[in-house]
């Protein structure tokens, strides 16, 4: 089990994070642009701290901000029924794609050097101090004694990588020299959807974000939440007393981040893009427990445990085909929800 950089009385306001909040960074100056991130509910410590760094810079100097954080698929949702948003910074890339077709997000976004991605991070289970339950594998989170904490796939970009994780575990198998790929026979995908089925019919809360899952979870209810491993890190660093295990057998997690189509200020918000793809901004989310986009991660970042078994979504076909897949209304998700 992990616990890393626990500091008792460094609380973070993890309580704090509505679903759609907009708030001043700082008082809004009276020259120089104004930027909105509109942000999945975890990074968002983390852009606390990039943003006053990225002020500092001669590209930041006259740049203020407003921040909206909550769950990605709900903010995606918001930016395309209007709310105003220069960069958008979301939990997986067709919460971005989304934005593409309504002319929000340029359909180039993702075409640079990192993919369109900002961070990563891969899913773990957080579990109580001492795991008092023994949680160790995949196949105890269906234990008839275990309670599971994790987000709604209607709302969390979380809850889908959450769920693609469980399926992985159960169809893919690591290949020499390459990303594991899933099997896709019968008799393999009738077991995991098997497996989803009892997973779920644990689970004792679904909220609409990862963070509020962290908190329902903090809050004494279940025994174990699937979680982003920054998300548990951060929680730690605020002082909360909670434990993580990294399953073998786990999903890589990529955060996507845009510049919108409709910013006033594109020059600015691009700049602020590049700066938290930077090291510097790459360091403040390895402090706060994310895995870096750099291909050469310099030697003072935190260090991360690679899994034995790590899998992309690319093992499932990619996004479009999960999405259709998993979680359209006739999906495997609501059908095993529904039983």
């Amino acid at each position: 089990m992990r616990g890393r950089g626990v500091a008792a009385g460094r609380r973070l306001g993890l309580l704090a994070v509505g679903a759609a909040l907009i708030a001043p960074s700082v008082a809004l100056a009276q020259d120089g642009a104004t930027l909105t991130l509109v942000a999945y509910s975890t990074p968002r410590e983390a852009y606390e701290e990039i943003i006053p760094l990225f002020q500092e810079t001669e590209a930041g100097a006259e740049v203020e901000f407003e921040q909206s954080y909550g769950g990605s698929g709900d903010q995606s949702r918001a930016v395309e029924g209007g709310l105003a948003a220069d960069i958008v910074a979301l939990s997986l890339a067709p919460d971005v794609d989304r934005l593409v077709e309504p002319g929000v997000v340029p359909e180039d976004w993702a075409e640079n050097e990192y993919d369109g991605f900002v961070t990563r991070s891969v899913v773990v289970f957080a579990v109580r101090p001492g795991n008092p339950k023994n949680i160790q594998t995949w196949d105890d989170l269906v234990r008839d004694d275990v309670a599971v904490v994790t987000p709604n796939p209607l709302t969390s970009g979380g809850a889908k990588w959450n769920i693609m994780a469980a399926w992985g575990a159960q169809t893919t198998e690591p290949a020499a020299g390459a990303s594991p790929e899933a099997a896709t026979d019968e008799a393999t995908e009738e077991a995991a959807t098997e497996y989803l089925r009892e997973l779920f019919a644990n689970v004792a809360v679904q909220d609409k974000s990862a963070r509020e899952s962290l908190t329902t979870f903090l809050g004494g209810q279940g025994d174990v939440l699937l979680a982003y491993e920054n998300e548990v890190i951060t929680a730690q660093q605020a002082g909360e007393e909670i434990e993580y295990v990294l399953p073998d057998e786990t999903i890589l997690i990529e955060n996507p981040i845009a510049v919108t189509s409709e910013s006033d200020n594109a020059e600015q918000a691009q700049a602020f893009v590049d700066f938290a793809r930077s090291p510097e901004g790459q360091r403040i989310f390895a402090e706060k427990g994310y895995r870096s986009v750099l291909d050469e991660v310099p030697a003072d970042f935190p260090e991360f445990e690679d899994p034995a078994g790590l899998f992309t979504i690319e093992a499932f076909g990619g996004w479009s085909d999960v999405n259709e897949k998993f979680f359209s209304e006739d999906g495997i998700v609501a059908s095993v929800q529904d039983q």
